[in-house]
């Protein structure tokens, strides 16, 4: 019998068909949280828009039915039933090889999201069940799979089964319909804000495209048709805010590549800039946005060198020119020369597209500058305010974080902070008000769990300068104990801890403090979020007590769920916790604290887009929008995290 160390032919696993997929899923659609859940409808839809790309589709409908599945409709050529040379029809193959479909030099494609035979084959792969119907010549073909795996031959569709599937066989088209794995995705389920918002980028980069959106688990439905283009859609982008020009839009082509390119700049700190590929959204940007970003500041420079007349200018940095700016690069392909770092398509690797995005941009600028004194006079002074304040919380850092601080030999007084020294398994609670502090730091386990308390309210950095927000003491003392620095000189690789915990009181102060922390986090060290190092805690809000016997629990609903199955006849007190501090640290640890039995949930962000809109929004200085969103939403309030 072979030692459990040897490795030799036998132990060589070949996957065949889609079982690499199954395997490893997150290796063709990301992960299999929502994320990838989204992607996999993101893929067949791509594939009805490739048909738009082809001149042939005019309209495209996605349907969540009741049952948690999806649906597809398109009204393109409809996918090839006949037989394929591999002795299978062209159908089947598509859906269940890899790297098997119409866009790998067979012609049938010249622009497309992708390829298909790759996208549709990894959804199969990982439905419990997909069924594709194709329209073609008055008649309708299908087939069905189960996780992957065809159920039975390309058949020809029956009048009562088209009726049962409420599709009528007319015209051409192709439409999927397919349940996620529960075995690959758990519970998790569409959510219609994030198929809107797919729809919508996609309405406004395909000009006379038509999407239909219905969610049958609630009858909500909805209507995206755009021909404004990019500018539409970065003037959507910014409504509510105040801009400083009109949208910049710049466009060039040649035989093989087209790009557009639409600017806007707001009175606004963040930026959202976005990208896409023969209409996918490229998460992570790639060569086509590095190209805008270089032609950006270079003609922003340029023009500021040459109104100086000689004089000294002010020197502009790259995160400069990014307060405020909202823009949209948008390239189109040819299918078989796209590069991706994945086939979830989050960033384009083509290096000849930069060069072309960057001719492009640079030369539609300069003129555009040249034409618009007025509007490049505003977009200098915004860029110009933001290099000074730059500059000013440099001094100010220099001045209030030492570089003892920095390295952590001169951590706050307040922080009680935990023996370990691995970032990996320390934690650093921020907990609101002095006696909770006191009560977290005896309940603490003191070998991994750091705490710091806050006095009040910290500052409102949604729309503040680094110079004033290493001033706030309490901002100041957060960033120390972090120790990643800020500014020019955060390096998140010297975080001092990968659980951030933010420990607040269960009443409308707590919820402030909380926004206002989320604030600070998202707009000035966001990498905390996204690196997955952000998490809420939640206390109990009640202490049930019968006898020598308490529970605990988290909310008004779960209270009244154990009264009825629980308590029933007996005696029993009721303890409504007003805030954390009035907990002993027994209680606080084995509540809130203690990794067994605490409850945490973790900060993520799924669109970056809605989040800086709801950051502006709630914390911004316009208050009608503010005023109108907690009327609409007043009635929805909870205090539940």
């Amino acid at each position: 019998m072979a030692k459990s160390n040897d490795y030799n032919a036998d132990q060589i696993t070949v996957l065949e068909g889609l079982d690499p997929v199954r395997k490893r899923p997150g290796m063709y659609i990301g992960s299999t949280d929502s994320r990838g859940l989204h992607e996999c409808l993101r893929e067949i839809i791509d594939n009805s828009v490739d048909e738009s790309f082809a001149g042939i589709a005019t309209e495209v409908k996605v349907i969540i039915h009741a049952d948690g599945s999806a649906e597809i409709r398109d009204n393109g050529r409809g996918i090839p039933t006949d037989m394929h040379k591999s002795g299978v029809s062209a159908l089947e193959l598509t859906m269940t090889k890899l790297h098997a479909g119409g866009k790998f030099g067979g012609g049938a494609y010249k622009v497309s999201g992708g390829l298909h035979g790759v996208g549709a084959s990894v959804v199969n792969a990982l439905s419990s069940y997909f069924r594709v119907v194709v329209l073609r010549n008055s008649k309708a073909f299908y087939q069905e799979y189960k996780r992957g795996v065809p159920v039975k031959k390309v058949t020809e569709a029956s009048i009562k089964q088209l009726e049962d599937w409420g599709i009528t066989a007319k015209g051409s088209g192709t439409i999927t319909t397919f349940m996620p794995d529960k075995e690959i995705f758990k519970d998790l389920v569409f959510e219609k804000t994030k198929i809107k918002a797919l729809l919508r980028d996609r309405a406004y980069l395909i000009a006379k495209l038509f999407f239909n959106f219905k969610d049958e688990r609630d009858g909500d439905e909805m209507n995206f048709y755009f021909e404004g283009g990019i500018k539409s859609l970065v003037a959507h982008s910014n409504r509510g805010k105040n801009i400083l020009s009109d949208v910049i839009y710049v466009e060039n082509k040649d035989e093989n590549n087209h790009c557009e390119v639409a600017i806007q700049y707001t009175d606004a700190f963040n930026e959202n800039v976005k990208g896409f590929v023969n209409g996918i959204y490229t998460t992570d940007g790639g060569t086509h946005v590095t190209g805008f970003r270089t032609a950006l500041t270079r003609s922003i420079m340029d023009y500021v060198k040459k109104q100086s007349n000689g004089k000294d200018e002010i020197i502009l940095t790259g995160d400069d020119l990014k307060e405020g700016l909202s823009a949209v690069v948008y390239v189109k392909m040819p299918s078989e020369t796209l590069q991706f770092e994945s086939q979830t398509k989050a960033k384009l690797n083509n290096p000849e597209i930069q060069s072309f995005v960057a001719v492009t941009v640079k030369e539609g600028l300069d003129q555009y500058f040249e034409e618009h004194p007025q509007d490049v006079r505003h977009i200098i002074d915004k860029v110009t305010l933001a290099a000074k304040a730059r500059l000013a919380a440099r001094a100010a850092k220099d001045a209030v974080l030492r570089k003892g601080a920095l390295d952590g030999a001169s951590l706050p007084g307040k922080l009680a902070d935990c023996q370990s020294r691995d970032a990996t398994v320390s934690e650093l609670y921020i907990v609101e008000g002095d006696s909770a502090g006191g009560s977290a730091k005896q309940g603490r386990d003191r070998k991994f769990q750091a705490i710091l308390p806050l006095g009040g309210k910290i500052l409102n950095t949604e729309r503040a300068h680094l110079d004033k927000i290493v001033k706030f003491e309490e901002i100041k003392d957060l960033i120390i104990a972090l120790g990643a620095g800020i500014g020019e000189s955060l390096n998140y690789e010297k975080v001092r801890y990968h659980r951030v915990i933010i420990m607040t009181d269960a009443d409308v102060d707590g919820e402030h403090i909380k926004t206002l922390l989320l604030t600070f986090f998202y707009r000035h060290m966001p990498e905390i979020i996204h690196k997955g190092y952000l998490y809420i805690a939640l206390p109990p809000l009640y202490k049930i007590s019968m006898g020598k016997e308490s529970v605990y629990v988290y909310n008004d609903e779960e209270k009244e769920t154990y009264m009825k199955t629980v308590v029933k006849e007996k005696k029993f007190t009721i303890s409504r916790y007003k805030g954390l501090g009035e907990m002993n640290p027994t209680q606080l640890w084995e509540t809130t604290m203690d990794p067994a039995t605490r409850t945490l949930k973790q900060v993520t962000v799924e669109n970056n887009e809605e989040a800086s809109n709801m950051f502006t929004m709630l914390m911004g200085e316009e208050v009608p929008p503010r005023k109108k969103f907690i009327q609409t939403h007043a009635k929805l309030a909870t205090l539940d995290v």
